[in-house]
């Protein structure tokens, strides 16, 4: 008799448990979530440079005034400096319907351990430079890692990033 109170209690139970589930109006469809933006954030606050299909970037900062212009080489986020070993980084430009071009350099650095050779810093001077703004220009050939990157197009000061 006491296993067939157990059973009855634990049928009512579950229609009581089903009837106040059934009760309740159905949760709102929730909207789909908004497609993610990605973002890079050039540390510098340069120009950023997409290298591939985002497997590096360049950030390339202007001085202007001085007419100096380097190019930082970064991770895939841009949040991680890469260092490589490119004799030179030369960049082609189109200013004021006239063609100039700059040889960035390796830049040495002694507090990081960087040298001509290893380093993810590069820097060049021209006087087209001094005075630039707006140009639209072109890196002739880069190698990161092992990987060549060249005629890689861009604008000064949008970059080439979409995102």
């Amino acid at each position: 008799m006491r296993r067939r109170l157990t059973r009855c209690a634990a049928i009512i139970l579950a229609a009581v448990a089903a009837a106040g589930g059934c009760s309740k109006a159905p949760a709102p469809a929730s909207a789909p979530a908004p497609a993610r933006h990605h973002e890079h954030h050039p540390p510098h606050g340069g120009t950023p440079m997409v290298l591939g299909d985002e497997v590096y970037h360049l950030e390339l900062v202007l001085d202007a005034q001085a007419g100096v212009l380097q190019a930082y080489v970064l991770d895939g986020e841009m949040e991680n400096f890469v260092r490589c070993a490119a004799p030179s980084i030369v960049v082609d430009a189109m200013v004021g319907g006239k063609p100039e071009s700059v040889a960035l350099e390796p830049v040495a650095n002694a507090a990081t351990g960087e040298t001509a050779g290893d380093t993810a810093l590069f820097e060049g001077r021209a006087d087209w430079l001094v005075g630039a703004r707006d140009f639209d220009g072109a890196v002739r050939s880069v190698t990161v890692r092992g990987t060549t990157f060249s005629g890689v197009t861009f604008n000064f000061p949008r970059g080439n990033d979409s995102d």
